[in-house]
């Protein structure tokens, strides 16, 4: 079941399935490390959402995580 990164809470993992945006919006997550089957931990949801990705926190802002599509993975 695929859901939108800001859906999940605090400690959850997710495989990151797809990204949606402007190409440049999905070009530069993919630098930062977010692309399609890369796995990240939500550290703290809200509208500022710190994610854990490849050991590395990253901060994303408001509606910047529902772009991101995730599938739910418990390790």
């Amino acid at each position: 079941m695929l859901v939108p990164l800001d859906m999940l809470r605090a400690g959850e993992w997710a495989e990151v399935e797809e990204v949606s945006g402007q190409p440049s919006w999905v070009g530069r997550l993919a630098e930062l490390g977010i692309r399609q089957g890369c796995r990240v931990q939500v550290l703290q949801p809200g509208a500022t959402c710190l994610l854990n990705v490849a050991g590395c926190k990253l901060c994303l802002r408001g509606g910047e995580c529902s772009q991101i599509l995730v599938r739910p993975v418990s390790l």
